[in-house]
């Protein structure tokens, strides 16, 4: 991969890691438990969809972290099944990505 290259996806994976602090940061707020059984259910379901969102957000970090630390290591955009070089498209796509597609589709197998 290209310095050029390089460089660009560690910017877009600071900032992807940025949006991510920030969201997590952010406060779940408690559900109203006024009104009646209707209002009641749907904050409940609001707060578990809060809840579960942020979840997500906790592990895609994870990945996107991970990511910053391959690049600093030097082994950002290199398959960790079969070392071989991701392609720029597939990074694109899923730049925290740890494997190319083609050992993505035999972990589906």
């Amino acid at each position: 991969m290209k310095k050029k290259e390089l460089a660009q996806f560690k910017k877009l994976l600071e900032e992807r890691r940025d949006e991510l602090t920030h969201s997590l940061s952010e406060r779940v707020e408690a559900a109203d438990r006024h009104g009646d059984f209707g209002d009641i259910s749907s904050a409940a379901n609001e707060e578990v969809i809060s809840i579960k969102l942020k979840q997500n957000n906790a592990k895609l970090l994870r990945a996107v972290e991970d990511a910053l630390q391959r690049v600093e290591a030097g082994v950002y955009g290199i398959c960790i099944e079969c070392e071989e070089e991701i392609t720029i498209a597939r990074l694109n796509a899923v730049p925290w990505t740890k494997v190319c597609i083609d050992c993505k589709e035999k972990q589906y197998s």
